[in-house]
């Protein structure tokens, strides 16, 4: 009996040790709306767990975040949980791994980086799928003729978010064939993988700031599509999709009917923007169970448990690529996304995405 309740106490001892770990979020800006609710998100999460947590956003600089994790690594964190900027957060992950420090790539994986074993995120390739599909649906693409093509232009998120990659594939696997039978017409560069790099960079949108979507888009409108019409915009996030539509609202031609006009993250304002009949889609990842499923993953990991995370899956055969970093193949364990249109307008509302006063606005 006695051997019984030293292995109880033993076992509390443990839990409670673990319980009072600390978990650094590192999250990269404030600048796309998903990101400070994300971190945020994360630490409640960690804290409904027992852990001490702190977010800290590092403002699209590199250098920052890295003092920020360093600063974390200071206060004796056990785990991080990083969204990144780009590669120049490895010094970083090295110091992490020399202090036996468990690091989680959050919904962007760490690039080139031997450090780190483990991905957390959502299945980007099917976001693109996703996108590419509701422009081929609201075209009908498959009744589109070469006699008649639609006209669309491709936007492509951060080059220094390997994300951006996935995306951009997973629309493409579904434009293409369009494309190639010519009832679907390129307006401006047409990377027809990201694997054209020197094509990619120019539809490519550096640290997916919206001033820089916006710009191009005004651009495009001046040359490349300036004798054409737009019936689509491929665009990788609402933030970005956004500022296209901005930038197409301020031309004559796009007054009385915008192009389909896609995106990413279900942000509010682009929820009431589908709401008014302006943006075509979003695809909403519910963030809320992301950041649930990171720290669920790092309790794991800390206390050697088998990783058992509900709605998430460990990315296996041809998806395994999505772990791939440049140096070595982490585990990548995936969510699914849905895609949102104006039908399906409340899927993120019953999901509890949004505030009170948000969801009552988009219920009117």
């Amino acid at each position: 009996m006695k051997k019984i309740a030293f292995v109880l106490i033993l076992a509390f001892l443990a839990s409670f040790s673990f319980a009072q770990s600390f978990i650094g979020i590192a999250m990269p800006e404030t600048h796309v709306q998903r990101w400070v609710k994300d971190g945020n998100q994360l630490k409640a999460e960690a804290i409904k767990l027992g852990y001490r947590a702190d977010v800290q956003w590092g403002n699209a600089e590199q250098a920052q975040q890295n003092q920020q994790i360093d600063s974390f690594l200071t206060q004796g964190a056990k785990a991080l949980i990083v969204g990144c900027i780009n590669d120049g957060v490895g010094s970083a992950i090295r110091s992490a791994a020399r202090d036996k420090v468990v690091v989680i790539a959050y919904d962007r994986i760490i690039p080139n980086s031997k450090d780190y074993d483990y991905f957390i995120t959502f299945n980007n390739f099917k976001v693109g799928v996703l996108q590419a599909q509701s422009i081929e649906r609201a075209l009908n693409l498959p009744a589109a003729t070469k006699a008649a093509p639609k006209n669309i232009t491709l936007f492509a998120g951060s080059p220094t978010d390997g994300n951006a990659f996935f995306f951009y594939d997973g629309a493409m696997s579904v434009l293409n064939p369009y494309i190639q039978k010519g009832v679907l017409k390129v307006v401006g560069p047409y990377p027809k993988t990201s694997a054209d790099k020197a094509n990619f960079q120019r539809i490519a949108t550096e640290n997916w700031q919206a001033p820089i979507a916006k710009t191009r888009m005004e651009n495009l409108l001046s040359n490349d599509a300036r004798s054409v019409t737009l019936d689509a915009v491929l665009a990788p996030n609402d933030t970005l999709g956004r500022a296209i539509i901005e930038a197409l609202k301020a031309d004559a031609k796009y007054r009385g009917k915008l192009p389909i006009v896609t995106g990413q993250d279900a942000e509010y304002d682009s929820i009431m923007s589908i709401k008014n009949g302006e943006q075509y889609s979003t695809v909403f990842k519910d963030t809320a169970k992301l950041a649930e499923a990171a720290i669920l993953l790092a309790d794991q990991v800390l206390k050697k448990q088998r990783i058992n995370i509900p709605g998430a899956v460990l990315a296996s055969g041809s998806l395994r690529s999505i772990g791939n970093n440049g140096q070595k193949t982490v585990s990548a364990y995936l969510l699914d996304p849905i895609l949102v249109t104006k039908d399906n307008i409340r899927v993120p509302v019953d999901a509890g995405f949004y505030t009170a006063a948000q969801a009552n606005q988009i219920r009117r």
